[in-house]
């Protein structure tokens, strides 16, 4: 018997800290790209960012809480001018843990987090979302 209304008790979130601010992305996708271009999927507000500066990758693995690879470059594997950094260290393709920070230019960096949510539908209700 399951509720086909209820909401997966886990999310993936990406935190965007850019030229326009703070904003939180949903992750529900299989890939993703990410960059300054109108093309991109996940948007950047920022010239440091190539147009499609990094691409992101679902993998196919229990381990939920290590859902996404992310990998420098655009789809053809053209790489990005200045990389990924992620907890300080330049990387060309790294699977994102939760609370890893992904530097990719001056002010803009992207955390990943994984949330869970309440098992327990009823207490749900009462969350107010802020977009």
């Amino acid at each position: 018997m399951s509720d086909p209304s209820a909401k997966p008790l886990q999310e993936h979130i990406l935190i965007i800290l850019d030229d326009a601010g703070r904003r939180e992305v949903l992750l529900t996708e299989t890939f993703y790209t990410i960059g300054r271009s109108p093309r991109a999927d996940i948007r950047i507000k920022s010239q440091f960012v190539s147009r499609i500066h990094a691409v992101l990758v679902r993998k196919s693995s229990d381990d939920v809480q290590a859902a996404y690879r992310i990998i420098d470059g655009d789809e053809d594997g053209q790489s990005s001018v200045n990389g990924l950094m992620i907890n300080g260290k330049k990387v060309q393709e790294h699977i994102i843990q939760t609370g890893d920070e992904i530097v990719m230019g001056p002010q803009v960096s992207v955390r990943y987090e994984y949330r869970r949510r309440d098992q327990f539908g009823t207490m749900l209700e009462h969350h107010h979302h802020h977009h």
